[in-house]
């Protein structure tokens, strides 16, 4: 089955007169419909990985395809949920999922019926005529996330996008999203710090490595059932101690490079 391919990918930045390697030969494959969470020490290229993907950079070196066709540029088959939500405050939560659709040139009925089917699919039916402003974080982020599922794109990228909601929040949405990937059948690439987040979500967990970022290892993380509490069931802790194994030497290394970074510059 395709889906992505990350093969060999390399990107390197030129920062003043020092060019330094975010990525150096990453070589992933996500399963076409797969849910998978990618973590890693803080600096090493997660979100610049997730950046290649969605087309808004270009590698240094390697490709990555998209169900065989090489990513050349951003595209309408992918939909990215950002930290920040990035709403527009003078549209209405409605207003905002429709705008992906406008530029796609749904005509307005259709427009305005994708927009309340997504807002109902991401729990806010009753919400439409609400601004930015009048909404919770948690809410806000489920309007970015309905923005980007109601073009209907082949694949979700999604860069720590619950980060900065309480735990309470972020563990709600969390369930949400489980459901709607249910739902929908997407192609999902979830970036995050958390461990536990990253074990609730993925059926596979990538594990980067300390700059230059490539996959150290990806853990397959399979539940009897996904009724009830999975936090509670042992072996939710065992994958997360089988995680935090792989990410220990990483963070310290990671923790190393920028404390000689500091010393360099300070």
């Amino acid at each position: 089955m395709t889906g992505i391919s990350i093969r060999d990918v390399s990107k390197t930045f030129q920062v003043r007169e020092e060019s330094f390697t975010a990525l150096d030969g990453v070589r992933l494959d996500v399963r076409r419909g797969e849910f998978l969470t990618l973590v890693g020490p803080s600096g090493c290229g997660k979100s610049t990985l997730l950046d290649l993907v969605a087309g808004l950079a270009a590698p240094t070196g390697g490709e990555i395809l998209i169900d065989g066709v090489p990513v050349a540029g951003p595209g309408l088959d992918r939909g990215v949920v950002f930290q920040q939500y990035a709403l527009f405050p003078w549209r209405t939560a409605q207003a905002n999922v429709e705008f992906g659709l406008e530029a796609k040139s749904v005509p307005k009925k259709e427009r305005a019926r994708r927009a309340r089917e997504h807002l109902e699919l991401v729990g806010l039916a009753g919400f439409e005529d609400r601004y930015p402003h009048e909404l919770s974080g948690g809410m806000r982020q489920r309007v970015a996330i309905a923005r980007s599922l109601a073009f209907d794109p082949d694949v979700l990228l999604m860069d720590e996008p619950f980060a900065a909601l309480d735990a309470q929040t972020r563990e709600s949405l969390q369930e949400e999203l489980v459901r709607v990937w249910e739902r929908t059948g997407k192609t999902v690439i979830f970036i995050t710090h958390g461990i536990d987040e990253a074990v609730y979500l993925g059926q596979r967990v990538a594990v980067m490595t300390s700059r230059p970022g490539r996959i150290k290892e990806v853990v397959e993380v399979r539940f009897g059932s996904r009724a009830g509490d999975l936090r509670a069931d042992p072996a939710f802790g065992e994958y997360r101690h089988l995680v935090w194994s792989l990410l220990r030497d990483e963070v310290a290394a990671a923790q190393a490079q920028e404390r000689k970074a500091a010393s360099v510059h300070g």
